[in-house]
């Protein structure tokens, strides 16, 4: 059976429905501080703007702290095991393509045991909304590093320091051909809504990397780029058509030098018009703002990509609807269709 055969579920008009619509009478439950509380109250908040079901709507979590999610969220959910999240996402959005079909997971969930169903259901295109909470360790097993540790970080599984290198996310992302990427803090009450809101609205593998902090075991890990006092100099706002500026005015830029490497630049001096512009269809671009690292540069937030292509889910569809046309009459006829023979 196929997707289109399924009756939709009634359902209340999404134009009367409240943040309280999507809130469950189980109180959550983290620790005090945490950012999953701020990304919790955001998701919240722009769902009842989309105009879909909370029938409709489904979230999928694997394991760690991120992952009770599912249980906070009044729609239908899974919490579902370590790093396997975006597989069973994948099989729901398949058999179900009308459902919105929402991904929560961490670094150590989605990069360590759960890399290569990370990195499949991005390439796949697969329209589900990914959010990786990235609070460089691991909170739920009591602070080891994690794959985006930074390289020598202290932890209880790293007392010398971790010798690994760290993944960067959002390469990752954009290696594998995600075609929404975005970048967001956990209590940035005014850019995490917007990419939301976008990777909501996209049709196809939407991944945003939410900067979490864990106030327990990585507390201020990106107090550079969330404390107001450090904020400007350090945010590098993403914004499609728009020169590359930071600062609290706006006074510096990001260029490129004789070597076609990044260099940070007083704009005054240097001229806006020599600046490099935001474009998020530009794939090397997008890979290139994402190697813009702290603290020798700002921090990219925002959206780095953004480019349209058909969803895994639509061509499976469209593989079927063709196969209907040549009513074929059975998966036996099917099986036979093509070239067979006879073993004696």
């Amino acid at each position: 059976m196929t997707a289109s055969v399924y009756p939709t579920v009634p359902a209340t008009d999404p134009s009367l429905l409240s943040k309280k619509d999507f809130q469950t009478e189980v109180d959550p439950r983290w620790c005090p501080g945490c950012g999953d509380y701020s990304i919790l109250a955001q998701v919240q908040r722009i769902l009842p703007e989309l105009g879909i079901p909370k029938e409709q709507i489904v979230f999928i979590s694997g394991i760690g702290c991120s992952s009770r999610f599912p249980y906070y969220m009044n729609t239908y959910g899974m919490h579902s095991i370590h790093g396997r999240a975006p597989a069973i996402a994948s099989g729901v959005k398949t058999l179900r393509p009308g459902l919105s079909v929402w991904v929560v997971t961490g670094d150590g969930d989605a990069l360590a045991i759960g890399g290569n169903h990370f990195i499949h259901a991005l390439r796949r295109n697969m329209d589900l909304k990914i959010l990786m909470f990235n609070n460089r360790i691991y909170g739920l097993t009591k602070g080891q590093y994690s794959p985006t540790s930074e390289q020598g970080k202290k932890t209880k599984s790293s007392p010398a320091g971790a010798p690994d290198y760290p993944f960067n996310p959002i390469s990752v992302a954009l290696s594998a051909e995600a075609t929404f990427v975005a970048r967001a803090a956990d209590i940035d009450a005014k850019g995490l809504p917007a990419v939301l809101e976008r990777a909501a609205r996209h049709k196809g593998s939407a991944y945003i990397e939410i900067y979490q902090n864990c106030p327990i075991f990585n507390d201020g890990a990106h107090d550079y780029l969330t404390d107001r006092k450090t904020k400007a100099e350090h945010e590098l706002r993403l914004e499609h058509g728009k020169p590359l500026r930071f600062g609290a005015n706006g006074e510096k830029g990001i260029a490129l030098d004789t070597r076609m490497q990044p260099v940070v630049v007083d704009v005054a001096t240097y001229g806006e018009d020599r600046l490099l512009v935001h474009d998020e269809q530009n794939d090397s671009l997008a890979y290139f703002l994402s190697r813009l690292v702290h603290p020798a540069f700002p921090t990219p937030v925002g959206v780095f990509r953004c480019v349209e292509r058909p969803s895994y889910e639509q061509l499976v569809e469209d593989q079927l609807t063709a196969a209907r046309e040549r009513k074929v009459a059975s998966v036996q006829d099917a099986l036979e269709a093509g070239e067979t023979w006879t073993v004696a």
